[in-house]
């Protein structure tokens, strides 16, 4: 019969490799964690990789969708109150026009929408956070203001005609904003602006050029049309990005789920494996006992 003289050396090892086990299997057990370096199981961890960089895009994108969802919200109002504060001044200068008011009270007319102006110019300075929301990429200066030098009285755009943009997770690009100077300025009849001035002086000496009157009366209606087709746009937006942000976190629950699915240790399983390994290394240690004794050494066990 053929000895192999590395016997005890073959239990030693395969004892220290019952024990390595039992370390990571304790180890597993106790942090509920299955791989820890990229050597235990290199295409999980490199899976883990991939499913973290996404979780990583999903919340960045989660974070900025919250900041300008509020900005959105902020704007829509703002544009909720123009859209009152003009159909109020078309009201006034229609009561106006129709010729029964004498001068004092068209005066009056003429003070009430110069003070609905004051209101339309200071929501389209509205801020948020710092930031002024009509002002196109010129964020740090408020965007609109009037001079009374002239009669009627000019108001100014100070902003630019940058629109910005959030990219969503799946690449499509959500308008976060739309120029002032587009909605309050817009060309010819739309300028909200335009219609008010002209109003105020209209009204301002008590006598009403009906013809007059009633054409920039017409022009604030046109104009108070055209915000509301630009307050669409920010509504659509609005709607966007509040699907696309609930769209990510459910994505990212869900990836969230398979990233711990993919990491974490099956505990039951693990369990069974080191009862296995603590009774595989209490045999190891009893033969090599056994065999390392001078009474109990191989050759004695083989002489008969």
């Amino acid at each position: 019969m053929r000895v192999d003289p590395t016997y005890i050396t073959n239990l030693a090892s395969s004892l220290d490799q019952v024990q390595a086990n039992e370390e990571q299997l304790t180890a597993e057990l106790s942090s509920g964690v299955r791989v820890t370096s990229i050597s235990q199981d290199p295409l999980a961890s490199g899976e883990n990789v991939l499913l973290l960089n996404q979780i990583q895009q999903d919340d960045s994108f989660t974070q900025s969708s919250s900041l300008v969802i509020g900005q959105l919200q902020v704007a829509d109002s703002a544009l909720g109150s123009v859209v009152t504060q003009l159909t109020q001044a078309i009201s006034l200068a229609t009561s106006a026009n129709n010729g029964t008011l004498d001068a004092s009270d068209v005066q009056s007319v003429g003070n009430q929408i110069a003070g609905i102006l004051a209101e339309v110019q200071s929501l389209a300075n509205t801020s948020y956070q710092g930031q002024y929301i009509f002002a196109g990429g010129q964020t740090s200066m408020a965007p609109f203001s009037t001079s009374n030098a002239t009669s009627p009285a000019v108001t100014a755009y100070n902003g630019d005609d940058d629109v910005n943009y959030l990219q969503m997770p799946n690449g499509q690009k959500i308008q976060l904003n739309v120029p002032g100077g587009q909605i309050f300025l817009g060309s010819g009849s739309n300028s909200v602006f335009a219609a008010l001035n002209n109003l105020v002086a209209d009204y301002s000496s008590g006598t009403v050029n009906t013809q007059q009157a009633a054409s920039d009366t017409a022009a604030l209606n046109t104009a108070l049309n055209y915000v509301s087709q630009q307050r669409v746009t920010i509504d659509n937006s609005i709607t966007r990005l509040t699907a696309a942000t609930d769209a990510t976190g459910s994505e990212q629950t869900q990836l969230t789920a398979a990233q711990t699915d993919l990491m974490q240790a099956d505990l039951a399983q693990v369990s069974t494996q080191l009862s296995l390994n603590e009774t595989q290394q209490t045999a190891l240690e009893d033969v090599i006992a056994q065999l390392g004794s001078s009474q109990n050494d191989l050759f004695s066990k083989l002489t008969p």
